[in-house]
């Protein structure tokens, strides 16, 4: 086979994940170029990492390298300028998380990829370990029952330091904090087992740093399935951890982690007298892969090969984003929202703060 022709735009601190995860692929990637506006930085990667050649725009990049597959790594702020140059041009593209800033950038996306013959997806890893992979098995079975409660945390530390770097902790060039920006990858997860959310109602802080942003968020989610679940979204936490916990009529399956999981991190509790129903499914389902960059992208690659549609589509991005906006919108206007509340004439379709914080 040829080897499918990838492309980095951004080449910061996330890109590595991304160049190291295709090329760990072998002959099966080729990666041929690299975009960005900070020439240094950019000398750098392509050396570190064998990438050919290097441009200080994305236009030049797709001209001459041709690519089928690009993936975005720059700054939140600037996903949706490339995304919509690459499906522009016929370009299957992957962005990092955030996808964009805002619903009405995201929904702008969705109508490129509706006239392009490429498609959009989103780097949500942790749907692709084998532990989230044996959930779902054990729900579309039927082994563990109807879902009733779920846990949601994703709880972390970072200093002041790390928000006054120019870009972090501001609506306009990060589209808010922690429930953005480190929070979305737990919440993307929760959605992926819980389905659509109908409900959401939540509370934000700035609790202790200097930021235009949250510093925390804590809500409850209602979910169409009639499972609920709480959701805390922390920068504030020194024992940090990422911690999803499903609570089933048969079972409870936990995962305990922080940026990454392997199948240790994750366990399976029987109610009581289902232990012989539960275990041996739980014991024969996937194993062995960690919810690790290299796991979305091995998936990604197969469907650029076979021309099928990607994992995370644009739909299931635009869930997630949605219940994102949804915790912005309940707690800064003090009431319950649901998806019918953020159309395009609410603030929040337009910005991740709507009509202004109330700090």
């Amino acid at each position: 086979m040829e080897p499918i022709r990838v492309a980095i735009i951004g080449t910061g601190s996330v890109a590595r994940s991304h160049v190291q995860s295709l090329q760990s692929r072998g002959d099966e990637v080729e990666v041929v170029g690299a975009v960005d506006i900070d020439g240094d930085r950019l000398s750098a990667f392509c050396e570190q990492h064998g990438i050919p050649n290097g441009y200080d725009n994305v236009a030049d990049l797709l001209e001459k390298e041709q690519p089928q597959l690009v993936h975005v790594c720059t700054p939140p702020g600037a996903h949706a300028e490339a995304a919509l140059k690459c499906l522009g041009a016929g370009v299957n593209v992957i962005v990092e998380k955030p996808p964009t800033l805002t619903l009405a950038e995201f929904d702008t996306l969705v109508e490129a990829e509706k006239e392009s013959n490429a498609w959009l997806a989103t780097l949500f890893q942790h749907r692709f370990g084998s532990g989230a992979l044996r959930l779902q098995k054990l729900m579309a079975d039927g082994v563990l029952g109807r879902p009733l409660v779920a846990i949601c945390n994703t709880v972390w530390f970072r200093d002041q330091a790390y928000l006054d770097v120019e870009w972090r902790g501001r609506w306009d060039t990060e589209g808010g904090g922690p429930t953005m920006g480190h929070g979305i990858h737990q919440i993307d997860l929760l959605s992926a087992i819980m389905g659509q959310w109908t409900e959401v109602s939540a509370i934000a802080r700035r609790q202790a740093r200097t930021t235009d942003t949250e510093d925390v968020t804590m809500g409850t989610v209602a979910f169409a399935n009639g499972a609920i679940a709480s959701v805390v979204n922390s920068i504030l936490s020194p024992r940090e951890e990422s911690y999803l916990r499903f609570d089933f009529e048969y079972a409870t399956v936990e995962v305990s982690h922080v940026y990454g999981y392997g199948d240790e991190n994750w366990t399976i509790t029987p109610a009581k007298g289902y232990e012989d129903k539960v275990i041996p499914a739980w014991e024969a389902g996937p194993h062995g892969t960690r919810s690790a960059h290299v796991a979305q992208c091995i998936e990604v690659l197969k469907a650029v090969r076979e021309g099928t549609p990607p994992p995370v589509t644009s739909s299931e991005s635009r869930r997630t984003l949605e219940l994102v906006a949804a915790t912005y919108a309940s707690a800064f206007q003090r009431r319950p929202i649901r998806p019918e509340d953020l159309g395009p004439d609410s603030p929040f379709y337009q910005r991740m703060e709507g009509d202004g914080p109330r700090w």
